[in-house]
């Protein structure tokens, strides 16, 4: 058994750190982002999940921009382009299959 406390978190890029595990054939990870970071647009081969834990994000995902607050959640598709910015300090859920290699 893991503790999320236990895990080494992994800073991205300034105020976005995030903390992951990886399955075969899954990854999961949890995100801290302060208010103000933006999270370039992007895709990748994963389909996404994303659940919003605290604060708000606004993402722009295949062109259609959406404000999240807790308590939201959105499954992005493989290959599709997203980006967020954090409109105030968020903890976000992301689920990816198959294991987002670039967090490994």
């Amino acid at each position: 058994m893991q503790h999320l406390n236990d895990l080494k978190g992994k800073e991205i890029q300034p105020g976005q750190i995030g903390k992951f595990i990886h399955g075969e054939k899954s990854s999961l990870g949890i995100w801290e982002i302060k208010k103000g970071v933006l999270l370039p647009e992007h895709h990748h081969e994963n389909e996404q999940i994303t659940y919003i834990l605290e604060g708000e994000l606004e993402m722009t995902i295949g062109g259609v921009t959406t404000v999240f607050k807790a308590g939201n959640l959105e499954l992005i598709p493989a290959n599709i382009p997203h980006s967020a910015v954090a409109l105030t300090d968020c903890k976000v859920l992301d689920s990816w299959a198959p294991v987002r290699e670039a967090f490994l």
